[in-house]
């Protein structure tokens, strides 16, 4: 271990340290605090140690002289920090000693913390992976991200339908681990025109923008695991320049008065405002600019007092862009080189385009952003025509490839043409940036092929792939202490900073002494859940019932629908065929469904409503048992990942581009079931044919269905368990009294087309849960499987995903502090 804050932890301080903020900050007594505030003053006694390694972090020479990435991401989907940060620091033992000594138990103050809200899904969570590694790994990185105020928001169910309600996630105290750094604030303007001045007599081009406002930084500490490297996650907070008119309010016109800080405020309210209309599209464009062009002056603010010369920017800095959501930083970059440091275009062009990289997250079309040109036209006037003239040039590179070819251009062009011209933001990143990768091998190489085969033609090194990963510290150390604590005894301690050594407790898959202890973790893992779900939602769980577990959000090609197509067929087998048996089954879903989603809602309250009668159905004897968690968030997942025997991972095949559900759950011993699809692929490698339950038709067979004519009807007239587990959902079974209320989630399988083939896939989908509940009934083999699983799967650690982008696309050395 390297030298830590757990030699110079001092317990007396510490405790010290709490009590004062009790007192201090919290206005509080020991005798009379409530938990909260005893979680509260604990966590920013701790965040002095963090804030003042961030700090000695910032100030280290040789941090400032090696090249850093800047990994800009609208999503950072941390989970709570504090027992995270303890295991990074080495204190988790010493801090429980020393609050059991205040008359508190950690477990218990650690509960009191809320998720920081910051992302809808695996986007947001992968950010907030890399970020650990980076740290852990002692790579120099500074992540960028937005302070939202609230968060994507709290789910809630009334009559089995989606609730939201604001998620005001740092609560009315603030978030003990965040520290303002004011210093570093910037000015971002928004609106306005372009004027033509004359500079040492040559005419240039200004932006003259119509609204300014404040981004007001705020940093999270992100630990390195066993070390004394804290590097920032910098939040950026909106806020308004004059917050407050005084002769407004004197002269009675109160709104008025504030009218700037509602503007301003309004930018980094709420986490990606619903843009199914106008405001809410200007608003969103509104955050990414806010965020990319405060993250980039902060880059070259960096960069200059550092000493380094902006034509050494590629040299010094990559900049990441996670998504297409950033992705207006490129012509930002180029503005400011230009209009404000006076380069040539040439000049600007031959950095920026060597600075970003750009990571791709989704193969489907829908998904890759695109912006009204009108919209970008007048909110960024500027950036609209260097938009313009990055694409004249790139249109001539076609031309010069493929003479003549109108297809071509109109394909590549960053400006889609049409009744409303749109702007390509993924067309620009992959003409922007140096480096371009997918997050799988299968959808790294369908990016190329599919996807960008243009540019893959155009720029033959570009497209690389790195396939995604999780941090082992939060989704194995951390919320699995009984499995982490049987790994050591085994293998040693070192396996959290290299995961690959797990492949050590493979000799044990047969040993029927650690197959015994390995299930007794798991069942400890499955009783923590059914407490939970017990306390929290009054339904009572056998555990030794198998747990199967689809948790991600909710859409339709993740297919929900079809797992819940499943428990028709499982349900009407039990009520209707005699000779049916199955092992007992409980089926957890937890997912959000965007607010302006209509099906996905539908769905959700399908989900709810079939399990409102399932579990309360005395004829199936509690053989079936359905529960949809409410608000799945990190903290939720730390629970149900290791408790889960059946991992669905169940998307149809080419559409999802990795997945880390699907690590994270191998990793805890459960056994996948999934499509050929994103990272199942590669996992299927790792841990062999065997210890994976593969089904459905594979992304040749997808592309061989559709080109034929697919007709859903065909499937559904020809099975008769899929017909009626389908027809269960047309009358009022499950909607006493009220037929056809799931009836959207019916029509979108059969009228709608079955756009993601849930049909075609059931048959194979029911014959592989039927081969799981065949291998649970032999303990020993399914152990030996769950063993082998957490085994094999070192590979996925996020450790190897950021060596991959170091090795092959940041080019950065290790600072070991």
């Amino acid at each position: 271990m390297k030298p830590t804050q757990q030699k110079q932890f001092d317990k007396a301080s510490f405790q010290d340290s709490v009590k004062k903020h009790l007192s201090a900050t919290y206005a509080t007594t020991i005798e009379t605090a409530s938990e909260r505030q005893w979680y509260l003053a604990m966590g920013r006694a701790l965040a002095e140690l963090t804030t003042f390694d961030l700090l000695a972090t910032e100030a280290d020479e040789r941090i400032k002289k090696a090249k850093s990435v800047n990994y800009l991401s609208l999503e950072f989907l941390i989970g709570r920090l504090t027992g995270n940060n303890l295991i990074s620091m080495g204190l988790y033992e010493q801090i429980t000693e020393a609050m059991a000594e205040l008359g508190h138990n950690l477990t218990d103050l650690l509960e009191e913390e809320r998720d920081p809200s910051l992302g809808n899904g695996g986007l947001g969570r992968l950010a907030a992976c890399f970020m650990d590694s980076c740290a852990a790994q002692e790579y120099p990185t500074v992540g960028y991200g937005l302070h939202y105020e609230y968060g994507l928001f709290k789910q809630s169910f009334k009559d089995g339908r989606q609730q939201e309600a604001p998620d005001a996630w740092s609560g009315v105290e603030g978030y003990p681990w965040e520290v303002a750094r004011p210093e570093l604030a910037q000015e971002i303007g928004f609106y306005g025109h372009v004027e033509v001045v004359s500079e040492n007599g040559k005419e240039v081009r200004k932006w003259v923008p119509g609204m300014t406002v404040k981004a007001m930084p705020w940093d999270l500490p992100i630990v390195g695991y066993e070390s004394n490297t804290v590097y920032p996650l910098r939040l950026w907070e909106c806020k308004a320049i004059a917050p407050f008119s005084l002769a407004s309010f004197n002269n009675g016109d109160y709104f008025e008065a504030q009218h700037a800080l509602i503007d301003a405020g309004n930018i980094t309210k709420v986490l990606y405002p619903n843009d199914n209309h106008e405001k809410g599209k200007t608003l969103r464009l509104m955050q990414q600019y806010f965020h990319s062009a405060a993250s980039v002056r902060d880059i070259l603010r960096r960069h200059e007092a550092a000493g380094y010369t902006l034509a050494s920017l590629p040299k010094q800095e990559t900049i990441q862009l996670n998504d297409t959501h950033p992705t207006i930083a490129i012509p930002e970059l180029m503005r400011i080189l230009m209009d404000e440091k006076g380069m040539s275009w040439d000049d600007a062009w031959a950095i920026s385009s060597k600075t970003f990289a750009y990571t791709n997250h989704t193969l489907l079309p829908e998904a890759l952003e695109t912006w009204p040109e009108s919209l970008i036209q007048r909110l960024l006037p500027r950036h609209m025509e260097i938009i313009f003239e990055i694409n004249h040039r790139f249109l001539q590179e076609v031309r010069a490839m493929w003479p003549g070819d109108g297809e071509k251009q109109a394909k590549l062009s960053i400006i889609q043409e049409g009744f409303h011209r749109m702007v390509r933001m993924a067309n620009l990143c992959v003409i922007g940036s140096y480096a371009v990768n997918g997050v799988a091998a299968l959808h790294s190489q369908l990016v190329k092929k599919d996807l960008f085969p243009e540019f893959d033609a155009m720029y033959p090194t570009r497209l690389h792939n790195v396939t995604n990963g999780i941090t082992p510290r939060r989704w194995l150390k951390f919320c699995n202490p009984g499995l982490s604590a049987l790994i050591t005894e085994k293998i040693g301690n070192e396996w959290p900073a290299k995961l690959e050594q797990l492949e050590g407790i493979a000799q044990f898959a047969d040993d029927a002494e650690f197959q015994k202890e390995y299930m007794a973790v798991k069942k400890q893992n499955k009783q923590r859940l059914a407490d939970w779900v017990s306390d929290n939602m009054g339904i009572e769980l056998d555990t030794n019932a198998i747990f199967d577990v689809q948790i991600k959000r909710l859409h339709e090609y993740k297919r929900q629908h079809l797992d819940l197509l499943h428990v028709l067929a499982l349900y009407h087998r039990l009520l209707k065929d005699p000779s049916f048996d199955m092992v007992p089954r409980v089926v957890f879903f937890a997912a959000k469904a965007a607010p302006g989603y209509h099906l996905a809602k539908e769905i959700i309250f399908a989900i709810n409503k079939i399990a409102e009668k399932v579990n309360n159905d005395p004829r199936i004897g509690g053989k079936l048992k359905v529960v949809f968690i409410p608000d799945y968030r990190v903290s939720m997942a730390e629970i149900i990942i290791p408790a889960a025997d059946v991992s669905q991972q169940i998307s149809m095949a080419g559409k999802e581009a990795s997945g880390t559900g699907n690590m994270k759950m191998a990793l805890n011993g459960a056994l996948t079931i999934g499509t050929m699809d994103g990272a199942n692929v590669e996992i299927r490698e790792e841990v062999g044919d065997d210890n994976i339950y593969i089904f459905g038709l594979d992304v040749d067979g997808v592309k061989r269905v559709k080109a034929a004519g697919y007709n859903p009807y065909d499937y559904y007239n020809a099975d008769p368990l899929l017909k009626s587990s389908l027809d269960l959902l047309l009358g009022d079974e499950f909607t006493p009294g009220k037929p056809g209320l799931l009836r959207a989630t019916y029509d979108s399988l059969l009228d709608g087309g079955d756009p993601y083939l849930c049909l075609a896939d059931f048959a194979s989908y029911v014959e592989a849960h039927e081969a799981m509940d065949a291998q649970y009934r032999d303990q020993a083999g399914w152990a030996k499987k769950a063993i082998l699983n957490t085994a094999l799967v070192g590979k996925f650690s996020s450790d190897r995903s950021i060596r991959d982008y170091v090795n092959n696309i940041w080019k950065l050395e290790a600072v070991s502090r």
